[in-house]
Protein backbone atom coordinates (compact mmCIF):
# COMPACT_ATOMS: atom_id res chain seq x y z
CA UNK A 1 0.00 0.00 0.00
CA UNK A 2 1.46 3.34 -1.03
CA UNK A 3 1.73 5.96 1.69
CA UNK A 4 0.20 9.39 1.27
CA UNK A 5 2.99 11.97 0.94
CA UNK A 6 3.01 14.60 3.65
CA UNK A 7 2.66 18.18 2.52
CA UNK A 8 5.57 20.39 3.41
CA UNK A 9 4.72 22.73 6.29
CA UNK A 10 4.59 26.38 5.35
CA UNK A 11 7.01 28.59 7.23
CA UNK A 12 7.04 32.14 8.48
CA UNK A 13 9.35 32.93 5.55
CA UNK A 14 6.53 31.92 3.20
CA UNK A 15 4.14 34.27 5.02
CA UNK A 16 6.58 37.18 4.91
CA UNK A 17 7.25 36.61 1.21
CA UNK A 18 3.51 36.45 0.41
CA UNK A 19 2.75 39.59 2.42
CA UNK A 20 5.74 41.51 1.08
CA UNK A 21 7.12 42.31 4.53
CA UNK A 22 10.24 41.43 6.49
CA UNK A 23 10.47 38.25 8.53
CA UNK A 24 10.54 40.28 11.75
CA UNK A 25 7.41 42.24 10.78
CA UNK A 26 5.55 39.04 9.93
CA UNK A 27 6.54 37.51 13.27
CA UNK A 28 5.48 40.60 15.20
CA UNK A 29 2.14 40.85 13.37
CA UNK A 30 1.31 37.31 14.52
CA UNK A 31 2.72 37.30 18.05
CA UNK A 32 2.26 40.98 19.01
CA UNK A 33 -0.38 42.40 16.63
CA UNK A 34 -0.92 45.50 18.77
CA UNK A 35 2.59 46.67 17.83
CA UNK A 36 1.95 46.54 14.06
CA UNK A 37 0.01 48.99 11.88
CA UNK A 38 -3.47 47.81 10.98
CA UNK A 39 -2.78 47.70 7.22
CA UNK A 40 0.37 45.63 7.69
CA UNK A 41 -1.34 43.33 10.19
CA UNK A 42 -4.17 42.66 7.74
CA UNK A 43 -1.69 41.86 4.94
CA UNK A 44 0.12 39.37 7.16
CA UNK A 45 -3.11 37.74 8.35
CA UNK A 46 -4.26 37.36 4.74
CA UNK A 47 -0.90 35.76 3.88
CA UNK A 48 -1.35 33.34 6.79
CA UNK A 49 -4.70 32.25 5.34
CA UNK A 50 -3.40 32.01 1.77
CA UNK A 51 -0.29 30.00 2.65
CA UNK A 52 -1.98 27.82 5.29
CA UNK A 53 0.75 28.67 7.78
CA UNK A 54 0.26 27.35 11.34
CA UNK A 55 2.25 29.28 13.97
CA UNK A 56 4.49 27.14 16.18
CA UNK A 57 3.43 28.37 19.59
CA UNK A 58 5.73 25.94 21.36
CA UNK A 59 8.84 27.29 19.62
CA UNK A 60 7.88 30.85 20.53
CA UNK A 61 7.20 29.78 24.08
CA UNK A 62 10.65 28.23 24.44
CA UNK A 63 12.25 31.53 23.49
CA UNK A 64 10.11 33.65 25.81
CA UNK A 65 9.73 31.03 28.55
CA UNK A 66 5.98 31.44 28.04
CA UNK A 67 3.65 28.89 26.46
CA UNK A 68 0.63 31.22 26.67
CA UNK A 69 -1.44 28.30 27.94
CA UNK A 70 -3.26 27.87 31.25
CA UNK A 71 -4.45 24.54 32.62
CA UNK A 72 -7.81 24.15 34.36
CA UNK A 73 -8.47 20.96 36.34
CA UNK A 74 -12.09 20.10 37.15
CA UNK A 75 -13.56 16.94 38.74
CA UNK A 76 -15.99 16.27 35.87
CA UNK A 77 -16.28 18.46 32.78
CA UNK A 78 -20.00 17.76 32.34
CA UNK A 79 -21.04 19.02 35.80
CA UNK A 80 -23.23 22.10 35.08
CA UNK A 81 -21.96 24.19 37.97
CA UNK A 82 -18.42 24.36 36.56
CA UNK A 83 -19.40 25.32 32.99
CA UNK A 84 -19.84 29.11 33.56
CA UNK A 85 -16.43 29.18 35.25
CA UNK A 86 -14.74 27.44 32.32
CA UNK A 87 -16.53 29.70 29.83
CA UNK A 88 -15.51 33.02 31.39
CA UNK A 89 -12.05 31.73 32.20
CA UNK A 90 -11.60 30.84 28.53
CA UNK A 91 -12.95 34.19 27.30
CA UNK A 92 -10.83 36.42 29.55
CA UNK A 93 -7.65 34.45 28.92
CA UNK A 94 -8.28 34.39 25.16
CA UNK A 95 -8.56 38.18 25.06
CA UNK A 96 -5.07 38.32 26.57
CA UNK A 97 -3.65 35.83 24.06
CA UNK A 98 -3.76 32.74 26.29
CA UNK A 99 -5.40 29.38 25.59
CA UNK A 100 -7.06 27.14 28.17
CA UNK A 101 -6.36 23.41 28.47
CA UNK A 102 -8.97 21.50 30.51
CA UNK A 103 -8.25 18.29 32.39
CA UNK A 104 -10.70 16.02 34.24
CA UNK A 105 -9.61 14.57 37.58
CA UNK A 106 -12.66 12.39 38.23
CA UNK A 107 -12.50 13.12 41.99
CA UNK A 108 -9.33 10.98 42.03
CA UNK A 109 -6.31 12.45 43.87
CA UNK A 110 -3.82 10.17 42.08
CA UNK A 111 -5.25 11.22 38.73
CA UNK A 112 -5.11 14.85 39.80
CA UNK A 113 -1.40 14.55 40.64
CA UNK A 114 -0.70 12.82 37.31
CA UNK A 115 -2.56 15.53 35.39
CA UNK A 116 -0.65 18.27 37.19
CA UNK A 117 2.65 16.64 36.24
CA UNK A 118 1.48 16.38 32.63
CA UNK A 119 0.49 20.05 32.55
CA UNK A 120 3.82 21.06 34.08
CA UNK A 121 5.67 19.07 31.43
CA UNK A 122 3.82 21.13 28.82
CA UNK A 123 5.13 24.30 30.45
CA UNK A 124 1.74 25.86 31.20
CA UNK A 125 1.91 29.41 32.51
CA UNK A 126 -0.69 28.89 35.23
CA UNK A 127 -2.97 26.38 36.93
CA UNK A 128 -6.63 26.85 37.88
CA UNK A 129 -8.01 24.18 40.23
CA UNK A 130 -11.68 23.43 40.86
CA UNK A 131 -11.19 22.70 44.55
CA UNK A 132 -8.18 22.90 46.82
CA UNK A 133 -4.83 21.45 45.87
CA UNK A 134 -3.87 18.70 48.29
CA UNK A 135 -0.51 18.94 50.10
CA UNK A 136 2.13 16.79 48.43
CA UNK A 137 4.80 16.68 45.77
CA UNK A 138 2.69 18.45 43.13
CA UNK A 139 1.88 21.41 45.38
CA UNK A 140 5.51 21.65 46.45
CA UNK A 141 6.71 21.55 42.85
CA UNK A 142 4.30 24.32 41.82
CA UNK A 143 5.55 26.49 44.66
CA UNK A 144 9.20 25.84 43.83
CA UNK A 145 8.67 26.64 40.15
CA UNK A 146 6.73 29.80 41.00
CA UNK A 147 3.85 28.86 38.68
CA UNK A 148 0.69 30.90 39.38
CA UNK A 149 -2.05 28.78 40.93
CA UNK A 150 -5.68 29.75 41.57
CA UNK A 151 -7.72 27.36 43.69
CA UNK A 152 -11.46 27.84 43.10
CA UNK A 153 -14.88 26.66 44.22
CA UNK A 154 -13.63 26.33 47.79
CA UNK A 155 -12.04 28.44 50.49
CA UNK A 156 -8.93 28.31 52.65
CA UNK A 157 -6.94 30.78 54.70
CA UNK A 158 -3.71 29.24 53.37
CA UNK A 159 -3.91 28.90 49.59
CA UNK A 160 -0.95 27.52 47.64
CA UNK A 161 -0.95 30.86 45.81
CA UNK A 162 -4.40 32.45 45.44
CA UNK A 163 -7.98 31.27 45.94
CA UNK A 164 -11.39 32.38 44.59
CA UNK A 165 -14.41 30.70 46.11
CA UNK A 166 -16.57 30.35 49.19
CA UNK A 167 -16.99 28.24 52.33
CA UNK A 168 -18.87 24.97 51.84
CA UNK A 169 -19.27 24.66 55.60
CA UNK A 170 -21.09 28.01 55.60
CA UNK A 171 -23.30 26.79 52.75
CA UNK A 172 -24.41 23.77 54.77
CA UNK A 173 -24.96 25.91 57.86
CA UNK A 174 -27.04 28.43 55.91
CA UNK A 175 -29.27 25.72 54.41
CA UNK A 176 -29.87 24.16 57.83
CA UNK A 177 -30.79 27.59 59.19
CA UNK A 178 -33.16 28.08 56.27
CA UNK A 179 -34.88 24.75 56.93
CA UNK A 180 -35.24 25.51 60.64
CA UNK A 181 -36.68 28.95 59.87
CA UNK A 182 -39.41 27.12 57.93
CA UNK A 183 -40.13 24.91 60.94
CA UNK A 184 -38.74 21.79 59.25
CA UNK A 185 -37.01 19.54 61.77
CA UNK A 186 -37.47 16.13 60.11
CA UNK A 187 -34.95 16.74 57.37
CA UNK A 188 -32.58 14.63 55.32
CA UNK A 189 -29.47 14.78 53.13
CA UNK A 190 -28.89 13.38 49.66
CA UNK A 191 -25.18 13.91 49.09
CA UNK A 192 -22.15 12.90 47.10
CA UNK A 193 -19.05 11.52 48.80
CA UNK A 194 -16.61 14.15 47.51
CA UNK A 195 -14.75 16.46 49.86
CA UNK A 196 -16.73 19.64 49.17
CA UNK A 197 -20.09 17.89 49.58
CA UNK A 198 -18.79 16.41 52.84
CA UNK A 199 -17.97 19.90 54.12
CA UNK A 200 -21.50 21.09 53.30
CA UNK A 201 -22.89 18.08 55.16
CA UNK A 202 -20.74 18.91 58.19
CA UNK A 203 -21.97 22.51 58.21
CA UNK A 204 -25.58 21.35 57.89
CA UNK A 205 -25.32 18.87 60.77
CA UNK A 206 -23.52 21.35 63.03
CA UNK A 207 -26.52 23.69 62.90
CA UNK A 208 -29.09 20.90 63.14
CA UNK A 209 -27.22 19.63 66.19
CA UNK A 210 -27.83 15.95 65.42
CA UNK A 211 -27.52 13.29 62.75
CA UNK A 212 -30.28 13.20 60.15
CA UNK A 213 -31.38 10.58 57.58
CA UNK A 214 -28.59 10.62 54.99
CA UNK A 215 -27.97 8.94 51.65
CA UNK A 216 -24.35 9.18 50.46
CA UNK A 217 -23.64 8.33 46.80
CA UNK A 218 -20.43 8.17 44.84
CA UNK A 219 -19.54 11.46 43.11
CA UNK A 220 -20.38 12.76 40.62
CA UNK A 221 -24.03 12.78 41.64
CA UNK A 222 -26.67 12.31 38.94
CA UNK A 223 -30.42 12.22 38.40
CA UNK A 224 -30.42 8.44 38.76
CA UNK A 225 -28.45 8.60 42.01
CA UNK A 226 -30.81 11.32 43.24
CA UNK A 227 -33.76 8.98 42.77
CA UNK A 228 -31.97 6.24 44.66
CA UNK A 229 -30.94 8.66 47.40
CA UNK A 230 -34.50 9.76 48.13
CA UNK A 231 -35.51 6.13 48.43
CA UNK A 232 -32.77 5.60 51.02
CA UNK A 233 -33.68 8.76 52.96
CA UNK A 234 -37.35 7.72 53.06
CA UNK A 235 -36.34 4.25 54.21
CA UNK A 236 -34.63 5.87 57.19
CA UNK A 237 -37.53 8.26 57.86
CA UNK A 238 -40.75 7.91 55.82
CA UNK A 239 -41.98 11.25 57.22
CA UNK A 240 -38.94 13.36 56.30
CA UNK A 241 -40.11 16.91 55.50
CA UNK A 242 -37.21 18.47 53.58
CA UNK A 243 -34.10 17.26 51.74
CA UNK A 244 -30.89 19.13 50.99
CA UNK A 245 -29.11 17.75 47.92
CA UNK A 246 -25.42 18.14 47.11
CA UNK A 247 -26.12 19.14 43.50
CA UNK A 248 -28.98 20.38 41.35
CA UNK A 249 -28.71 17.22 39.26
CA UNK A 250 -29.26 15.06 42.31
CA UNK A 251 -32.13 17.31 43.40
CA UNK A 252 -33.76 16.80 40.00
CA UNK A 253 -33.64 13.05 40.65
CA UNK A 254 -35.22 13.58 44.06
CA UNK A 255 -38.05 15.57 42.46
CA UNK A 256 -38.67 12.80 39.92
CA UNK A 257 -38.67 10.08 42.57
CA UNK A 258 -41.06 12.09 44.74
CA UNK A 259 -43.42 12.47 41.78
CA UNK A 260 -43.27 8.73 41.03
CA UNK A 261 -44.09 7.96 44.68
CA UNK A 262 -46.99 10.42 44.70
CA UNK A 263 -45.27 12.76 47.18
CA UNK A 264 -46.29 16.38 46.65
CA UNK A 265 -43.49 18.95 46.44
CA UNK A 266 -43.31 21.22 48.38
CA UNK A 267 -46.52 20.48 50.35
CA UNK A 268 -45.25 17.15 51.69
CA UNK A 269 -41.56 17.31 50.83
CA UNK A 270 -39.36 20.35 50.25
CA UNK A 271 -36.27 19.96 48.06
CA UNK A 272 -33.24 22.24 47.81
CA UNK A 273 -30.23 21.74 45.53
CA UNK A 274 -26.78 23.23 45.16
CA UNK A 275 -24.90 24.93 42.34
CA UNK A 276 -27.45 27.18 40.66
CA UNK A 277 -27.55 25.21 37.40
CA UNK A 278 -29.48 26.99 34.65
CA UNK A 279 -32.02 24.16 34.31
CA UNK A 280 -33.03 24.40 37.99
CA UNK A 281 -35.28 27.41 37.28
CA UNK A 282 -37.14 25.52 34.54
CA UNK A 283 -38.08 22.33 36.38
CA UNK A 284 -41.62 21.71 37.56
CA UNK A 285 -41.77 22.63 40.36
CA UNK A 286 -38.87 25.02 39.90
CA UNK A 287 -35.94 24.07 42.11
CA UNK A 288 -34.71 26.11 45.06
CA UNK A 289 -30.92 26.07 45.10
CA UNK A 290 -27.75 27.52 46.55
CA UNK A 291 -26.62 29.93 43.84
CA UNK A 292 -22.90 30.43 43.27
CA UNK A 293 -21.64 32.93 40.70
CA UNK A 294 -19.47 30.54 38.71
CA UNK A 295 -18.92 33.09 35.96
CA UNK A 296 -17.44 35.55 38.46
CA UNK A 297 -15.12 32.82 39.74
CA UNK A 298 -13.80 32.35 36.19
CA UNK A 299 -13.23 36.08 35.67
CA UNK A 300 -11.42 36.54 39.00
CA UNK A 301 -9.29 33.43 38.40
CA UNK A 302 -8.26 34.60 34.93
CA UNK A 303 -7.39 38.07 36.19
CA UNK A 304 -5.24 36.64 38.98
CA UNK A 305 -3.40 34.33 36.59
CA UNK A 306 -2.76 37.16 34.12
CA UNK A 307 -1.58 39.53 36.83
CA UNK A 308 0.88 36.95 38.13
CA UNK A 309 2.10 36.11 34.61
CA UNK A 310 2.72 39.80 33.94
CA UNK A 311 4.59 40.26 37.20
CA UNK A 312 1.97 42.59 38.65
CA UNK A 313 1.29 42.66 42.40
CA UNK A 314 -1.82 40.84 43.59
CA UNK A 315 -3.64 42.95 46.16
CA UNK A 316 -6.07 40.25 47.25
CA UNK A 317 -4.88 36.62 47.36
CA UNK A 318 -8.12 35.37 48.94
CA UNK A 319 -11.37 36.27 47.15
CA UNK A 320 -14.60 35.11 48.79
CA UNK A 321 -17.46 35.55 46.32
CA UNK A 322 -20.07 34.16 48.71
CA UNK A 323 -23.35 32.46 47.79
CA UNK A 324 -27.09 32.91 48.14
CA UNK A 325 -30.08 30.66 48.67
CA UNK A 326 -32.48 31.16 45.76
CA UNK A 327 -35.99 30.25 46.86
CA UNK A 328 -38.27 28.76 44.22
CA UNK A 329 -41.36 26.56 44.14
CA UNK A 330 -39.73 23.42 45.59
CA UNK A 331 -39.49 25.06 49.03
CA UNK A 332 -42.26 27.68 48.87
CA UNK A 333 -45.15 26.45 50.97
CA UNK A 334 -48.29 28.57 51.21
CA UNK A 335 -49.24 29.67 54.71
CA UNK A 336 -52.91 29.80 53.83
Amino acid sequence: MSSVPRLKNKTLHDVARSAGVSLMTASRAISQPELVAKETREKVMLAVQVTGYIPNRLAGGLKSQRSHTVAALVPVISVPQFLPTIQTLTEVLEQAGYQLIVGQTGYDRAREAALLNTMLSRRVDGIVMAGLLQPGDAAQKLTQLGIPVVETWDMTERPVDTVVGFSHVKVGSAVAGYFLSKGWHRVGLATGDDQRATLRREGFLSVMGREVPTAIVKAPASVQLGRQALGEVLRQDPLVRAVFCSSDGMAQGVLIEAQVRGIRVPEELAVLGFGGAEFSAHLSPSLSTVQVDGAAIGVHAAELILARCQGKPVAQRIVDIGFQIVERESTMVSNS
